[in-house]
């Protein structure tokens, strides 16, 4: 049999490369950074090459940790899910996913009779916010790009369409005399473009601040969807999001435009979960019921 360096050692090196901190991969071993550090130097000793470097009191791979942590990945998760088969095949197992809340409440768990239909082997468990360092099975983020050292799959953009309620489609077709009555969903703190981008595709010309005053604004999309049917103003909301207020009429569109935005969904699966038989069920779920 090769030789081959302590487990200890590949482990902590493969959670310190997927965080980039020692600090983290102790937490997440529950050692000392210093074992951890101890770790990696017996691992680096061993294999002869550098695994890290420091940039600016910040971690990064060498080319050699890069090739080592891609191959550590997949092997610890082909261990762990081996383990969890043989270990108790009748037994459920628990999938913890971290998802976005308006997605979550108004698209995801609707379909969550298909996923139960077809994994009854799993406990699903979702969570709407990031609890401490806790490392969830996957994530579905709200954004517009990738997200670093995961593998991200873009799983719908935004489909926007201009609501209201029943009640103020007269006073939507004069839209310039209604600025302070637009409502808006703020995210990482800002405003975000969507009453601009939707105006420009429209050719509509109304001067709109995305720092102004202006109309109202919300910290999630499910809160601008109360706001709109309550009668509180105009919106552009994800089409994805509202089909039932749409089919009921408690919603209404006010033009004809739908415009697909820059933001989404995106899953999120960080490379310490990437394999798994688990993780892998619930994404084949989500391009299921994403059809």
């Amino acid at each position: 049999m090769k030789s081959l360096p302590s487990l200890n050692a590949l482990r902590a090196f493969q959670y310190a490369g997927n965080f980039l901190s020692f600090t983290l991969a102790a937490k997440e071993l529950n050692v000392t950074q210093g074992a951890v550090s101890r770790q990696i130097k017996h691992l680096e000793d061993f294999l002869g090459v550098a695994l890290f470097v420091r940039q600016h009191q910040q971690l990064k791979l060498t080319s050699s940790g890069e090739r080592l942590l891609t191959k550590l990945d997949t092997g610890f998760n082909l261990i762990s899910d081996a383990v969890a088969e043989l270990k108790a095949p009748n037994q459920r197992q628990k999938l913890y996913i971290l998802s976005a809340p308006t997605f979550s409440t108004r698209w995801l768990v609707p379909k969550l009779p298909v996923f139960k239909n077809q994994f009854s082997q799993l406990t699903l468990c979702i969570h709407n916010h990031q609890e401490s360092e806790f490392l969830y099975d996957a994530e579905i983020r709200f954004g517009n790009g990738p997200k670093p050292r995961y593998s991200s799959e873009l799983l719908q953009l935004e489909n926007h369409i201009a609501v209201c309620a029943p009640d103020l489609l007269i006073r939507a077709q004069s839209l310039e005399n209604e600025i302070d009555s637009l409502l808006h969903i703020t995210h990482k703190g800002r405003r975000l473009p969507t009453w601009k981008n939707w105006l420009n595709a429209a050719e509509l010309n109304l001067n709109i601040e995305e720092d102004s005053n202006q109309g109202m604004e919300f910290n999630t999309l499910d809160q601008v969807i109360t706001a709109t049917k309550n009668g509180a103003g105009f919106a552009i909301i994800d089409k994805n999001m509202i089909f039932n207020e749409l089919s009921d009429g408690s919603l209404m569109k006010f033009h004809s435009l739908e415009y697909e935005g820059e933001y989404g969904y995106w899953l999120d699966i960080h490379p310490d979960k990437k394999g798994l038989s688990k993780v892998l069920h619930f994404s084949q779920f989500l391009n299921l019921v994403n059809c």
